[in-house]
Parts: structure tokens; C-alpha cells; sequence
């Protein structure tokens, strides 16, 4: 059992479920929110302070600044409480409320904008508040996991190396894409390794990372209103943009066997097991990662009221079939066999 001093010191990076039971395909999903920060976003946020540090930018009079739409944000502020630093997280009303109050108990400061960008997200509208803010004060030092290296550097180091070591004749691997940093880092490393892995990202239907129109997207974590600038597609060979109908379906089908997972994960395993379905074959190794469990959107993909405000009713049939109180709800006389 480790004893720890620093909540940034503890992260369990080996933990993978396979989801053949599930869906019915040789899936892994490695699991990255058992911190204390509760998602893979620690391993970026530790990076690009600890680099901070390093080169001296970042100092005990700085002011942390970062936009984010959540899960970074929680990261920081667990680091900059621990370390004694003031943060201040910049983020839009797509923020799930449970993490806006996380990162406020943790003692940071958060501002939401509310003005849509000329692509009809927010993250412009972040940026530009951060960027006036950082101007306005040099005691304001940003990170800019947009652009900072150490985003995925982090990955290259941890993450990729953790999956290479579970699964030394992995074929692909699928990658959530917002900032890209996971993705850039996994796939720079999978891209020198003893034997080829297909990098398969995935975005939500209305991001513009890979190109394409812009459209409404409603759940944080993956997706850009810009393409992000770590991005080099170069090291990507194919890209799938998952409906967030899907999204939701695919969050709930996993609820249902005990496993809560947040919106990022159901993207991926619904892109992961739409693709093997395809493919057709039974002897790959496949991994995708979940970036963070699904306690931070239980007033969101997991409260219905929010589901069929935004989705309609029907959205979850699908997986109410799979529910054993949708299994049993029909009277059966005694005797009789339940139909399958």
C-alpha cells in the first residue's frame, strides 16, 4: 500500500476491464480516473507545472490561469492546493456543475463565460479572457494545455508505456481527442514501437478538430471549436466522429452492468466497438481509454430530465433493453418461459 504526502503522487495506471461481456468484442478499456483528481488530466496538469517550475515561469507569487472545461481544471486545483499556489480556472456553462464546486472547494477560483465564439463554442471566448487576463497582470501565468508540450509529454512518458506494458502485441489503440494531447503522446510512442499500431482517434460530431462544420455539443471533454494546435495528423490513421446520442446510449449500456464512466469513455467504447464491428475480426488486440469515471455527470448523461430536455424521451431504449427491470417488467404466469 504507497503512503503518499502529495495528492498528485498517487495514480493507478495499470487497471484495464475487458468489455467482451459486454459488447460482445475483445475490448480493454484502460481506466485513468482512480486519483485524486479523478482523471487522466492529472498526468498533463503535473507535467506543465512541474515544467513550470523548472524553467522558472511559475513562481509562489504566480497566479495559476487555465481554461478548461472540467476535468484540467480539477487537476490544477488539486496541484496549485498542494503546492501552496492561487488558480483560477476559466470555463463555459457546458461545465458540469459538481466540478465547478470540486475545484471551489479545493480553493480555486472559477470564471465561466458566456458568449459563444464565431464557431459556436466557447473555447474562443475562453481563450480571449485569458489571454486579457494574463495581460493585465504578469503575476498570471498560463499553462496552455493547448499548446504546451508537456501535455503530451505526459503521455508519452505514462500512459503509453503502461498500455505497452499490459499489451505488448497491441494492434489499436483509441484515443479520445480534445486538446490531443493523450492522442499525440500515445501515438508518437506507438508510432516507434516493435510493431505497428493503428491510431484511430476519436471527436464528436460538431468539433472541428479533423475539419468539418461546427455544431451543438453538449457534453465536455471531447471535441474543440478549433483545431487544436498539438495536433499533427500525421500520426492518425483514422478518425471517427461519435453522435452524442450515441455518446449517452453507450454511458448507460455501461452503466448497467456496474461500470460509470463519464461522457468521454462512451464516445470511445461506442467508436471502439462500432469499428471492430466493422472489421469484422476476432484476434485483434484493441484498447481505448476512458479519460475519468462518471460521478462529475450524473446531473447530466445520467439524469433523465437533463437527457430528454436536450435528446428527447426515447433516447434510451436501447439501453433500457438491457436493464433487468426493463427484462422483467412483463407479467409472466407461473411456469411459463421468459422469451429471449
Amino acid at each position: 500500500m504507497p503512503v503518499i504526502t502529495a495528492p498528485h503522487s498517487f495514480n493507478e495506471g495499470s487497471l484495464f476491464v475487458d468489455l467482451e461481456p459486454v459488447f460482445g468484442y475483445r475490448l480493454y478499456l484502460k481506466c485513468e480516473g482512480f486519483n485524486f483528481a479523478g482523471s487522466i488530466k492529472l498526468k498533463a496538469a503535473n507535467e506543465m507545472v512541474e515544467s513550470a517550475e523548472r524553467d522558472g515561469s511559475l513562481t509562489p507569487d504566480s497566479v495559476l490561469v487555465e481554461s478548461s472545461s472540467g476535468n484540467l481544471g480539477v487537476a490544477l486545483s488539486m496541484i496549485a492546493a498542494s503546492k501552496g499556489y492561487r488558480f483560477l480556472c476559466v470555463t463555459d456553462p457546458r461545465c458540469n456543475l459538481s466540478t465547478k464546486l470540486l475545484m471551489e472547494a479545493l480553493g480555486s477560483h472559477v470564471h465561466v463565460v458566456t458568449d459563444l465564439d464565431a464557431n459556436g463554442g466557447f473555447l474562443g471566448t475562453r481563450l480571449e479572457y485569458v489571454r486579457a487576463l494574463c495581460a493585465s497582470d504578469e503575476r498570471y501565468v498560463w499553462l496552455s494545455q493547448y499548446t504546451n508540450p508537456g501535455n503530451w509529454r505526459a503521455h508519452f512518458r505514462t500512459t503509453a508505456p503502461e498500455i505497452a506494458s499490459h499489451f505488448p502485441r497491441l494492434d489499436v489503440l483509441f484515443v479520445g481527442t480534445g486538446t490531443a494531447g493523450t492522442l499525440m503522446g500515445c501515438a508518437r510512442y506507438f508510432r516507434k514501437w516493435q510493431r505497428p499500431v493503428r491510431i484511430v482517434a476519436v471527436d464528436s460530431v460538431g468539433s472541428v478538430a479533423f475539419g468539418g462544420e461546427p455544431g451543438r455539443r453538449m457534453i465536455p471533454g471531447l471535441g474543440m471549436s478549433m483545431r487544436p494546435p498539438l495536433l499533427d495528423e500525421s500520426y492518425v490513421d483514422e478518425v471517427i466522429r461519435v453522435e452524442e446520442a450515441d455518446t449517452i446510449r453507450t454511458c448507460h449500456r455501461l452503466a448497467r452492468r456496474g461500470f460509470l464512466f463519464g461522457g468521454s469513455t462512451g464516445s470511445v467504447v461506442s467508436a471502439a466497438t462500432d469499428w471492430l464491428a466493422r472489421h469484422g475480426t476476432r484476434d485483434l488486440t484493441a484498447v481505448a481509454i476512458a479519460p475519468d469515471l462518471g460521478e462529475r455527470y450524473l446531473d447530466t448523461i445520467y439524469q433523465s430530465n437533463w437527457l430528454q430536455d436536450l435528446y428527447g424521451e426515447h433516447l434510451l431504449d436501447a439501453a433500457d433493453a438491457d436493464s433487468p427491470w426493463e427484462r422483467d417488467s412483463a407479467p409472466r404466469s407461473p411456469g411459463r418461459r421468459r422469451r429471449r
